[in-house]
């Protein structure tokens, strides 16, 4: 099974593009407007550009996706590549291209079934399974977004998936070839083993001198100890601008007065409601049994108006909160449409109202609690201001110091201390500095690889020049200069012999292991015969292998049209190994289960892939065009 997904890179890129494509359009769908010239457009896509700056934002959220998932694990290199941006741009134009034939074919995506989504997000739900309208409002706002940004975003998400459900729905897989390939995945190989250690050929080998003098010309890169720099650097960044910008009481003062509404908390209602469904499309006479159903619920509720929660519990027909018996949680502007959101704000505390008609139903609408606004006092608020005042300077005052910090490390270049006694910087020093990043010091400033290449270029190290002010992390400037360079030596011949009279016996002990094995694979060709091999073991692909790794996978790959057939096999570290198939079996029951599993995984797979081709046509059809040059996704040409 594994193979057949190896094997298969054009299924699978299918895969990632069906995984790729909706994530993309619920985070980004409203970028696709055209925003004019303001930037170079680095692709077009049914007559729309788009621009430079969408591409860099697409890849910011990726950036940012993969921070937050990652964790400190996350390496921002790997976005860097010319391979990371481009399948970003790809990823960018399959959308447009979906998002084209979407309006081309009005898919819709109804209110009832927006509704449905939200309510089954995992997210927004509280522990009891009820909506957790706080929950879903500070989601949406940790990602700039309002209910109708998201509404909007999530509609066209749902018309993908109805594309890609309908393409995906087409296709087939035979069911000959699922059993086919299960066969193929639980067919057992009855093999016997020889092994031809390397230990065993250890006592033959000699080594001479000459043959060490063979292998230390022949690797000399083996042998080589690399260029190596003592330099000193200084480091520029946030907190040195954070320990020359202060904020004073009376700008704290200030900036409270003039935004005194920032500080107060508006008026927070928590409310309650029974909805009676009824469709847009409803006839009369069903707009009529919902109204009277709505007007039995309301005189219930009046009837007993302590026990609302109960009636909610018994007759509203909201899935997201009748089991919460019908608590809306906190209330605020632009979340419940208008008629709703009226009648919320109408009611005094405690209060209830009639039937009010949404374009869901009728509601029956009680205001279970009104917190008056209020307003946060100068002394409360003094620390947050004077921290967000000092962010905004610092923002600023970045900006100005980097520029000084740039300029003083080229004009004044004989020197770091001009600069480190302007800026308050301290010099610091690093030694045995190589050109190669190394993995033991990945956090240190000095050991970017821009910095490295930069330290080690022919001014900085000839002139003993600064470099040049170079960015090796967001908002972190460094510039170093070249106290002392040491070229590349080899290590002498005597310094390496042993390890290399050791590496060589091992080397000669394998050859001979493979010698004496590939005449052995031979003999047994030629007669058939199983004359030292071990016992019979079964080897399969759905089992752990009773025998080395890499020769169960040579013995699961070798033809078996005659038999026995034998394979010979290198076991690297190990020696030689020679390996008989004398039958070939399936299992007497085979797992009906998994075989099961398997026949869906191939049709989902051929689904995806209709899909991919689905995606490619409609990139066609919208004419997409690539306006991207090779440096923009940092290859370089010729020319650089």
């Amino acid at each position: 099974m594994f193979e057949f997904v190896r094997n298969n890179k054009r299924v699978m890129q299918g895969l990632l593009l069906v995984i790729i494509v909706p994530s993309f359009v619920l985070v980004g769908v409203d970028s696709y407007q055209d925003r004019g010239d303001a930037a170079s457009s680095v692709a077009t896509v049914a007559g729309q550009k788009v621009t430079q700056q969408e591409w860099e934002e697409a890849q910011r959220r990726q950036i940012d996706q993969a921070r937050r998932m990652m964790g400190a694990q996350f390496d921002q290199k790997m976005f860097e590549t010319a391979e990371a941006k481009q399948a970003i741009l790809n990823n960018l134009v399959a959308e447009r291209a979906v998002a084209a034939e979407i309006a081309r074919g009005n898919v819709t995506v109804s209110d009832a079934a927006l509704q449905k989504s939200i309510l089954a997000i995992e997210a927004f739900r509280k522990p009891d399974g009820t909506f957790d309208m706080e929950q879903y409002k500070s989601a949406l706002a940790a990602q700039g977004m309002t209910p109708a940004m998201f509404d909007q975003r999530l509609r066209r998400d749902l018309a993908v998936q109805q594309i890609s459900s309908s393409i995906e729905a087409t296709a087939f897989a035979p069911r000959s070839v699922a059993t086919r390939l299960s066969d193929i995945n639980d067919q057992e190989r009855e093999v016997q083993e020889l092994l031809f250690p390397v230990a065993a050929y250890l006592p033959q080998v000699k080594i001479t001198d000459a043959m060490v003098k063979a292998y230390y010309d022949k690797n000399a890169q083996l042998f080589t100890i690399p260029e190596q720099v003592k330099a000193e650097y200084v480091v520029f960044n946030a907190d040195v601008v954070a320990s020359q910008t202060q904020v004073t009481d009376a700008e704290v003062a200030d900036y409270y007065n003039k935004n005194v509404k920032s500080y107060t908390t508006p008026e927070q209602r928590t409310a309650s409601h029974i909805l009676v469904n009824l469709a847009r499309d409803a006839k009369p006479a069903d707009q009529a049994a919902a109204k009277a159903k709505a007007e039995a619920v309301l005189a219930e509720v009046r009837k007993n108006p302590a026990n609302f929660a109960e009636i909610a519990k018994a007759q509203s027909q909201d899935p997201g909160s009748a089991q919460a018996g019908g608590d809306l949680g906190v209330v605020e502007k632009g979340a419940f449409v208008k008629p709703v959101e009226d009648a919320i704000y109408a009611l005094k505390d405690g209060e209830t109202s009639g039937l009010v008609q949404s374009e869901f139903g009728y509601h029956i609408i009680k205001v279970t609690a009104v917190k008056p606004a209020a307003q946060k006092p100068l002394d409360s608020a003094k620390e947050e201001i004077a921290a967000d005042l000092k962010k905004q300077k610092m923002s600023k005052k970045y900006s100005e110091l980097a520029e000084v910090f740039t300029n003083m490390v080229y004009e004044q270049a004989d020197s770091l201390k001009p600069v480190a006694d302007k800026l308050g910087l301290k010099i610091e020093t690093v030694d045995a500095l190589t050109r190669t990043p190394s993995p033991q010091m990945a956090q240190a400033p000095f050991n970017h690889a821009k910095f490295l290449a930069a330290i080690f270029g022919t001014d900085a190290i000839k002139n003993k020049r600064n470099t040049d002010a170079i960015e090796v992390a967001p908002s972190v400037l460094m510039s170093g200069r070249v106290v002392e360079f040491k070229p590349a030596t080899k290590r002498p011949l005597a310094e390496v012999d042993a390890a290399i009279r050791q590496r060589v016996t091992l080397e000669e002990a394998a050859r001979l292991a493979r010698q004496a094995g590939e005449a052995k694979l031979a003999a047994a060709k030629a007669s058939g015969d199983a004359t030292g091999f071990g016992e019979a073991k079964l080897v399969s692909r759905t089992k752990e292998p009773g025998i080395n790794t890499t020769a169960a996978i040579a013995v699961l790959k070798a033809d078996v049209t005659k038999l026995p057939a034998y394979v010979g096999v290198e076991l690297p570290g190990q020696g030689y190994g020679v390996y008989r198939i004398g039958r070939i079996a399936q299992p007497a029951q085979p797992d009906a289960a998994r075989r099961k599993q398997e026949a869906q995984q191939i049709s989902t797979l051929v689904g995806q892939s209709e899909m991919y081709n689905y995606v490619e046509a409609l990139k066609t059809k919208a004419k997409a065009k690539l306006n991207v040059q090779p440096s923009q996704l940092g290859v370089k040409t010729d020319a650089q």
